[in-house]
């Protein structure tokens, strides 16, 4: 049985705004069919389509308005509801991007659109990491001028979970992967008799580079994607939405403790990983090199320069805010879903290696101009 004429979906076309459509009847699953046709019928040169006039609406008929006011180019303003459908438009909104993403396409063009999105999205990422730089350095100085507002608790167990808990996870891949530097470089050095130059190459390598560059990797895929999860938890809970509430700052709360315990651990667990790593090169020279630690020891105190250690160390304050701050930007960044949680605390990982990574080999360009 058809329904009633008087509630079949239709569009009237306001006589004194020809820009303005007002929408009657009831936009529900039932008229699906009359809403297509309704909607098909709209005149062109629509900016406003007017709904306080519908008796009844639910979720298909307000994603189908969303959806042909985003084919005409309207703007969200553009659809006015009455207010006891706002949550339900709302609510709609939220996920009527969820749809299957349509085939992606291989041409030269949609390449090049790809390409331009992505270089955008990644300028936005950055924009955004240096404004939550200076965000986070302004409130530093704050709490540097007002000690009362630095949550000590929270900073002492962050340390704790940053540092003390990496410790066993840091030494023991740093011992291994020196304990590979050198016997890689004892076989290539055997061969021109110079098998005792292995102690300068562990020694170098692990105090300019290798100990903070392994001990940032480690606590990149270990803190910053623990930091992105804890916080992203706390914004799809509405938890930093109270904090706000209640008057307080969710950087004072939420991102200080953070940088600061890796401000205070990552050079601590630098300089366990440059120990570790020349045990390493220690244990492969006496087991493999014939060289005895002692002989290991006193090659090392004549050939070691404080430069190279001073250089590793002054890498370590820069890596921790960069591990800090993208794995708290990301969480704050969580738009509310467990699907939003996993994505933004992998692109903080990522974020976060790439970006280790790309200021250490501008750091050893650095120093190698300057002569350090």
């Amino acid at each position: 049985m058809p329904p009633p004429t008087a509630d079949r979906p239709r569009i009237e076309r306001d006589p004194q705004d020809s820009g303005l459509v007002r929408l009657y009847g009831e936009w529900t699953l039932g008229h699906a069919t009359a809403i297509g046709d309704a909607l098909r019928a709209l005149p062109e040169g629509v900016r406003t389509l007017d709904a306080d006039a519908v008796v009844r609406l639910d979720s298909l008929g307000v994603l189908q308005l969303l959806r042909c006011a985003a084919r005409r180019g309207l703007p969200d303003e553009a659809l006015r509801f009455r207010e006891e459908h706002r949550a339900l438009v709302q609510a709609i909104e939220d996920v009527r991007d969820g749809r299957p993403k349509p085939t992606r396409s291989y041409g030269v063009a949609d390449a090049l659109e790809r390409l331009g999105r992505a270089m955008q999205h990644e300028v936005r990422e950055v924009v955004s990491l240096v404004s939550f730089l200076g965000e986070t350095l302004v409130k530093l100085g704050r709490t540097l001028v007002q000690p009362r507002r630095l949550r000590l608790t929270s900073t002492v167990y962050h340390m704790e979970q940053v540092g003390l808990d990496a410790v066993p996870l840091v030494g023991l891949l740093s011992f291994l992967v020196g304990a590979v530097i050198a016997f890689l470089g004892a076989n290539i050095l055997a061969d021109f008799g110079a098998s005792v130059y292995v102690v300068e190459l562990v020694s170098i390598s692990f105090l300019r580079e290798f100990a903070v560059l392994l001990t940032a990797i480690i606590l990149a895929g270990r803190t910053a994607s623990a930091f992105t999860a804890q916080i992203g938890a706390m914004v799809t809970r509405e938890e930093v939405d109270a904090i706000r509430t209640l008057g307080l700052d969710p950087v004072d709360l939420l991102v200080i403790p953070r940088v600061l315990a890796l401000l205070a651990m990552l050079p601590l667990l630098t300089f366990l990983a440059m120990l570790a790593g020349l045990l390493g090169g220690v244990f492969v020279g006496m087991t493999s090199l014939d060289i005895p630690p002692q002989a290991y020891f006193t090659r090392m105190h004549e050939t070691m320069e404080l430069r190279h250690f001073l250089v590793g160390m002054s890498k370590a304050p820069i890596f921790a805010m960069v591990i800090g701050l993208i794995g708290c930007l990301e969480g704050l960044q969580v738009s509310g879903s467990a699907q939003s949680v996993g994505e933004r605390t992998t692109s903080s990982v990522v974020q976060t290696i790439s970006l280790v990574i790309v200021l250490d080999a501008l750091a050893a360009i650095w120093f190698m101009h300057m002569g350090w």
